[in-house]
């Protein structure tokens, strides 16, 4: 193969690569595209304080949303912002240098969380829990001195079923984490906009993109944490069984309360035949039946009737 032969086959390469590239980002805006409009994450005028970790996730959410910020029918602005949390080696230049290169507004937070959960959790307990609680206080707090009126995390569709089967098997509860929801203080609005993106296709843009990635080195060193196992039951799942990832995801937005078990959501107490036809009616004699996983759509995750915005079009 002569030099002329070996740069165009490079160069059909390189543009095979541009093109996956373009049409995964598209993916990824159209699904974070759906979940904004769906759940009103971002209106008129609001400033988005995105969450950025060093992870494939935040850099991910905030390159997105940068991206559909061009093009939205609203105007809104971004700032993103880090909390150091002094954890030893952490690599604290990276993420000033990236942001300041990308030219986005930004906020770098130092507090030295790791050696309050180093002193207070014992050794070889899990620190997330003491560690995301002093998290969430101090981004709650810089989101105040902002003036911020959304608080973007960077949990994807995985994040969300992961949750929800850590709170059926461990806490015996029927909950998850919500695309969009007030804090647990009230003062302000936490939204996840990757919420309807799949891991695997965020995995694969961050490495396109080649983000300067930071582990996490204080809670990725331990092993065998439930969230981890949970997250290794849905990639078996998902690899042995093509469509069930998408048919939990779409039954998280297709929940019927009369068919579950829960006092304060129907009220089963007062139920009385009353000769009035209803959907939501039990169809005791009648024998389930059910479609074929695998002919879900990917990007499945809306009830049937709900409309799908454009990818960039609607926001």
């Amino acid at each position: 193969m002569n030099a002329a032969t070996e740069t165009a086959a490079l160069s059909e390469a390189e543009q095979k690569q541009k093109y996956n590239l373009n049409k995964l980002a598209k993916q990824l805006r159209h699904a974070v595209g759906d979940a904004i409009n769906d759940f009103n994450m971002i209106e008129q005028g609001d400033k988005v304080m995105v969450c950025l970790s060093g992870g494939k996730d935040s850099y991910t959410m905030l390159d997105i949303l940068l991206s559909l910020q061009k093009s939205a029918p609203i105007d809104f602005s971004i700032v993103a912002v880090n909390l150091d949390q002094k954890q030893p080696g952490f690599p604290e230049q990276v993420l000033p240098e990236y942001l300041k290169a990308l030219g986005v507004d930004y906020r770098i937070i130092e507090e030295d969380t790791y050696s309050i959960v180093t002193r207070v959790v014992p050794e070889g307990k899990t620190t997330c829990g003491l560690c995301s609680r002093l998290r969430r206080g101090i981004l709650y707090r810089v989101a105040d001195e902002l003036g911020a009126t959304k608080i973007a995390l960077g949990h994807h569709r995985e994040d969300i079923l992961e949750t929800l089967f850590l709170n059926m098997f461990y806490g015996g509860k029927m909950k998850s984490m919500p695309p969009k929801l007030v804090s647990d203080d009230g003062k302000h609005v936490v939204i996840r906009p990757l919420a309807y993106c799949r891991e695997k296709d965020i995995v694969r843009f961050a490495q396109a993109k080649q983000y300067p990635i930071i582990p996490c080195n204080l809670c990725g060193s331990q092993p065998n944490l439930q969230r981890e196992v949970v997250g290794d039951m849905l990639k078996d799942w998902d690899k042995r069984f093509p469509g069930r990832i998408e048919s939990m995801f779409r039954a998280m937005r297709n929940v019927v309360p009369s068919h579950m078990a829960d006092t304060k959501l129907y009220d089963f107490a007062n139920a009385r035949a009353d000769g009035v036809a209803r959907e939501d009616g039990d169809k005791a004699f009648d024998r389930e039946s059910f479609s074929d996983p695998a002919r879900i759509s990917i990007l499945a995750s809306r009830p049937d009737d709900a409309p799908s915005a454009s990818a960039c079009g609607d926001f």
